[in-house]
């Protein structure tokens, strides 16, 4: 465990789980006080906080519906009530909805309809609930996909908007928060080991997805989230508006 973040405090949303999760355990392992945002499982949630418990920070869980824009304020304001400040935000939160080609008489667009009002009209809820109360100086993360810039199969054009639509609005808040020394970018992974790529991709990756990467494997969570630290650590501060790749060069 290092000090590097000890004294902040951040927020990952969808931090009972997957990459949510181990982002949440990267950032305590460096000091910070973490809160996390979950939809459905409170145990799931419960365990996560016992986890960064253990290693020495003040950890909470609590329930927020990214899909619901309204309860963007109330979650912020849960973060202050308990911590006393924010200076971390990493809008984790996402579904994925893809598989069908957009003139598939079979799409679902009712589900694709929440993963845009989940995806981007949550995640910039959550932001410009943070925006006013964040620390000077602090970071905000948007976990992006490598989808968002490069797409190479079909299926995915819902997804890959809503994750492009990510990249246009972090920029904008780098340039409207840079005078308070606020840092916004994106991380755009490729495959990881979740269950949303499970959902998406069965147990298995198919040999033709591997067969894009130059290094031919998928990201493991730790990865992803080493970069996440890097950003919302001291030595990120003149990083902001970027969009980085941790996906293995299927972008190249």
């Amino acid at each position: 465990m290092s000090n590097l973040l000890k004294g902040k405090v951040a927020l990952v949303t969808g931090g009972s789980r997957g990459l949510g999760a181990a982002t949440a355990e990267a950032l305590a392992d460096l000091g910070a006080d973490i809160a996390i945002s979950y939809v459905a499982s409170a145990e799931k949630a419960e365990a996560v906080v016992e986890k960064l418990k253990a290693k020495g920070v003040r950890a909470l869980a609590i329930k927020s519906d990214q899909a619901d824009m309204a309860a963007a304020k109330p979650l912020v304001e849960k973060v202050i009530a308990h911590f006393g400040k924010l200076d971390i935000l990493v809008n984790n939160a996402a579904i994925a909805v893809q598989g069908k080609t957009v003139d598939d008489p079979a799409l679902d667009t009712v589900n694709l309809d929440r993963q845009w009002q989940i995806n981007v009209m949550g995640a910039v809820a959550t932001t410009r609930a943070a925006a006013p109360v964040l620390s000077d100086g602090g970071r905000i993360l948007f976990i992006g996909s490598a989808l968002g810039t490069h797409v190479p199969f079909a299926g995915t054009a819902d997804y890959a908007g809503s994750k492009a639509a990510l990249i246009g609005y972090a920029k904008g808040v780098a340039r409207d928060l840079g005078g308070r020394n606020i840092t916004a970018n994106v991380v755009q992974p490729g495959v990881m080991p979740t269950d949303m790529a499970t959902a998406v991709l069965g147990d298995e990756i198919p040999a033709a997805l591997l067969d894009l990467h130059p290094i031919r494997r998928i990201a493991t969570l730790e990865e992803v989230a080493a970069l996440v630290c890097h950003l919302a650590g001291p030595n990120g501060g003149y990083i902001t508006g970027s969009v980085i790749d941790v996906a293995g060069g299927i972008a190249i």
